[in-house]
């Protein structure tokens, strides 16, 4: 078997970045320790690599934290300590919860019962597959999983049902509504759920390098009504704005039930895991009341009742890739991120904003970094990238402006989840699924930009206004 191919183009953009910010050192800005700016060019050119990939996210970073290692940034004593991240472990855990729901088949169960109850129309059918996206989030933290593995095979099978193909031309029958329809509910529930996807643990986890504690229910209290309001009206929104050419789907039920008979009764493991998934979540609900359980701990109380029950076999954790590679890829760049903060940088950085936005309010300051952080997203593919990027130092500024510390914490939270109706290559859900040929890439760039002024203001304007009334700020 021969060597892998050297992405030598995509080494070059990391290599060069981070050459050039070290041995800019000498003339580095006063304030900022020689070792705070090696630490933040091994950041950024780590960053750089995560949006290049000339490695997968997790090798990327794996080789960021062996250079800063090696440079003597930190010792490898004090750097292995990157992988006690609680978040890191969480989300880990879930993803492996989230193999118990797709290999019980429970996952498209709840599609299908979905689909058969409010599916006799094309509007009902498109509020169905967001229910589904909605009851699967908060247990597959794994957006691209939701949308790629659960949510489009139930779509792409009810398209060929009504003879909507791109192939054959026929793509706005009804695919192409269902299709940017699943795409804007994903972006909604991961917006609405801690855990509905990898890069809203980056986020609790940077938070909390700045003394910002996001709980749970936290997260979920602080979004639920913008969230509440964007599930009704963008279903609607989209029917107006690319309305399916077949109106109504009386054959849905019949389909949906055909599928249903195939599977036949309700096994033991799909059981199994439905009880085990409704006691994760009032576990995790309770972790915001009672300090004592700690939401990592349920995450892993979830995977040991999955294996001890049998739901799930060792195989099947060790298989689940996706559970390693974040957590490797989470843990450095947290690590990364909180070693600027322990070295002075944020800091440094939080204190010349402060200067400059002098006399500024910080409603303003909050508004405008808010739109900048959305707007950013057409640069990157990759929220996670983007959130390592940006998360941290925009919310220092926000702060050292004057902005309440919770409220610019959730707002830049739910941000990165909708900045994901940008561009077809913005996250994982939209590379599934425009590549599906159901909507062309310029219908996808034109309502994703109407889309997105739309949720800038619920959760922007409402949102805010929202956490004002509840006391979050």
């Amino acid at each position: 078997m021969g060597l892998a191919k050297f992405k030598a183009k995509a080494w070059a953009w990391p290599v060069a970045v981070g050459l050039i910010l070290w041995f800019c050192g000498p003339i580095r800005p006063d304030g900022v320790s020689m070792a705070a700016w090696h630490m933040f060019a091994i950041f950024v050119a780590t960053i750089v690599g995560c949006i290049t990939q000339p490695l997968p996210i997790a090798g990327t970073t794996l080789v960021g934290f062996t250079i800063m290692v090696l440079v003597g940034i930190v010792p490898m004593e004090e750097a292995l300590k990157a992988f006690e991240n609680s978040s890191s472990w969480l989300i880990a855990m879930a993803f492996l919860l989230s193999r118990g729901f797709i290999k019980t088949g429970l996952g498209r169960r709840i599609a299908l019962v979905f689909v058969r109850s409010f599916g006799q129309h094309s509007l009902g059918l498109a509020y169905s597959i967001m229910g589904i996206d909605l009851v699967t989030s908060p247990a597959i933290p794994s957006n691209t999983a939701r949308a790629g593995g659960v949510v489009y095979p139930i779509i792409k099978s009810l398209a060929e049902t009504y003879g909507s193909d791109p192939k054959k031309g026929t793509r706005k029958k009804i695919g192409s509504f269902l299709v940017f329809t699943e795409f804007h509910s994903n972006l909604i529930t991961s917006a609405t759920f801690m855990t509905a996807m990898a890069p809203n643990l980056v986020v609790v986890a940077l938070a909390k390098t700045l003394n910002i504690n996001i709980t749970w229910v936290g997260w979920f209290v602080a979004g639920v009504l913008p969230s509440v309001l964007c599930l009704i009206a963008v279903p609607y929104i989209i029917y107006k704005m690319y309305p399916p050419e077949i109106k109504e789907t009386p054959n849905a039920k019949t389909w949906a039930n055909s599928e249903l008979e195939k599977m036949g009764s309700m096994k033991l493991s799909e059981k199994l895991m439905g009880l085990i998934f409704l006691l994760t979540l009032v576990l995790w609900m309770l972790t915001s009341f009672i300090p004592a359980i700690n939401a990592t701990f349920v995450a892993f109380l979830a995977i040991a009742l999955l294996l001890i029950t049998g739901v799930l076999e060792t195989k099947d954790v060790l298989n689940e890739s996706g559970a390693w590679n974040v957590l490797i890829w989470l843990s450095i760049l947290v690590f990364m991120a909180s070693e600027l903060t322990k070295l002075g940088f944020i800091k440094w950085f939080s204190n010349s904003i402060e200067g400059a936005l002098h006399g500024v309010s910080w409603i303003w300051v909050l508004v405008v970094l808010v739109v900048v952080y959305f707007y950013a997203h057409y640069f990157f593919a990759s929220a996670t990238a983007h959130v390592t990027a940006m998360y941290t130092a925009f919310v220092s500024v926000a702060i050292a402006a004057g902005a309440p510390a919770m409220l610019t914490a959730m707002l830049l939270a739910f941000t990165s989840a909708i900045m994901g109706s940008t561009t077809h290559y913005a996250n994982g859900p939209a590379s599934i699924l425009s590549s599906s040929g159901y909507v062309t890439q310029s219908e996808w760039w034109k309502m994703n930009f109407i889309l997105g002024i739309f949720y800038l203001l619920v959760y922007g304007i409402i949102g805010t206004f929202w956490m004002r009334l509840i006391g979050i700020w």
